[in-house]
C-alpha cells in the first residue's frame, strides 16, 4: 500500500543522539509554539473532566510529537497531536473524520482562527479562555500577532529531545511504587514533568491560588526538563521537593555539573552538561535518582515503602 502523503512541511532529518537546543537560535519558534500547545491544552483542559492535581490538561509525547489523547465532545470522543515530522495538527474523532491543520509561520491569531473553524467543521463546539497562562504580558490568542515564527528544524529537534528524556523518565519511574504521575507535558509552563509523592499531605501554602493549592496538597518531588525562557535561556533538567525540607540544599546529588539555585529552590542541571556526556541517558538518570535520594532523605519519605528492591 502506498504511504498517505499529508499536506504538511515535511522536515526529517538525521539528528545526533542529543541535538543542540540553543535557546536563542529558535526564542521566537519557541514562544509560538508555546502559545500554540496553551491553545489546544486549554482545548483538553474544557473537555476533559477533573482529575486530582490537574492531571488532565497535560500533553504527552508521541513517536511524532504531542497529544492531548482522547477528549470528550458531543458525539464521542476526539483526539489532537501535534506531528512535528511532517508538522501538522491532527484532529480525529470517533465519527471516523480527520483534520489537519499545517503548522508553518503565521501568528497565534491565525493558528488560532484556522483551528477553531476546523473543530466547528467537525461539529465540536468548545469554549476556552483565551488568555496564555504563566507567561509576561499574556496576548489574548485571537488579538496575538507578535508570536509568528516557525522553524520546523528546531520543533522537529525539540520533540526529538522530548523523546529521549521521556524514556529516560521511563527508567526512572520504574523503581518508584509510591503515587506517581504520568510522564506529561505542562503546556503552561511548558516543560516535560514527572512527579513523586509521598503520600502524606503538605502544608497549604500561604497565598496560593487554586491550581497551585491543588497541585501541591501533597508533598512531592519532581524531576523535570525545560527549553528555557527569556530569565533563564538555556534549556535545563530540574528537581524541587515541596515543601522545601531543612538541608535539601546541602545533600549530595550527582553529576558534580549538578547545583543547587537558591533562586528557584530546585536542583539544576544544564541540557549541555548531559548532551556533551559520554552517556547522556546514565548521566540524567543519575541526576533524577540522586536529587530524589536527597529530597527523600531530608523529608524523612519512608523510602522503604515507596521504592522497590531489587
Amino acid at each position: 500500500m502506498d504511504q498517505i502523503k499529508l499536506p504538511g512541511q515535511s522536515q526529517r532529518s538525521t539528528l545526533e543522539k542529543w541535538p543542540e537546543l540553543p535557546y536563542a537560535a529558535w526564542k521566537d519558534t519557541c514562544e509560538t509554539l508555546h502559545m500554540w500547545t496553551q491553545i489546544v491544552g486549554k482545548i483538553r483542559l474544557a473537555c476533559s473532566p477533573y482529575v486530582n492535581h490537574w492531571w488532565q490538561v497535560p500533553l504527552y509525547v508521541t513517536a511524532r510529537g504531542l497529544t492531548t489523547s482522547p477528549m470528550l465532545y458531543q458525539k464521542g470522543i476526539f483526539e489532537m497531536t501535534f506531528d512535528f515530522n511532517d508538522h501538522l495538527l491532527l484532529i480525529q474523532t470517533s465519527e471516523d473524520n480527520f483534520k489537519v491543520v499545517p503548522l508553518f509561520a503565521r501568528s497565534v491569531a491565525e493558528f488560532y482562527q484556522e483551528l477553531f473553524s476546523v473543530l466547528q467543521s467537525l461539529d465540536i463546539d468548545v469554549q476556552i479562555n483565551t488568555l496564555p497562562q504563566e507567561v509576561k504580558n499574556p496576548i489574548r490568542f485571537p488579538e496575538d500577532t507578535v508570536h509568528a515564527s516557525y522553524d520546523p528544524t528546531y520543533v522537529n529537534r525539540f520533540w526529538h529531545i522530548l523523546a529521549q528524556i521521556d524514556a529516560v523518565f521511563l527508567r526512572y519511574r520504574s523503581s518508584f511504587i509510591g503515587k506517581c504521575s504520568p510522564i506529561h507535558f505542562f503546556w503552561g509552563s511548558f516543560d516535560l514533568a514527572l512527579t513523586f509523592f509521598s503520600g502524606r499531605p503538605a502544608p497549604e501554602r500561604p497565598g496560593a491560588d487554586m491550581i497551585t493549592r491543588e497541585a501541591y496538597s501533597h508533598e512531592v518531588i519532581s524531576a523535570g526538563f525545560w527549553p528555557g525562557n527569556a530569565d533563564f535561556p538555556q534549556a535545563a533538567f530540574y528537581s524541587y521537593t515541596v515543601p522545601i525540607p531543612a538541608g535539601l540544599a546541602s545533600e549530595p546529588i550527582r553529576p558534580s555539573s549538578a547545583y543547587y539555585n537558591a533562586d528557584l529552590g530546585e536542583f539544576l542541571l544544564t541540557y549541555d552538561d548531559v548532551r556533551h556526556a559520554d552517556a547522556p541517558e546514565e548521566v540524567l538518570l543519575d541526576f533524577c535518582r540522586s536529587t530524589y535520594e536527597a529530597g527523600a532523605r531530608a523529608a524523612g519519605w519512608d523510602r522503604q515503602a515507596l521504592e522497590k528492591r531489587v
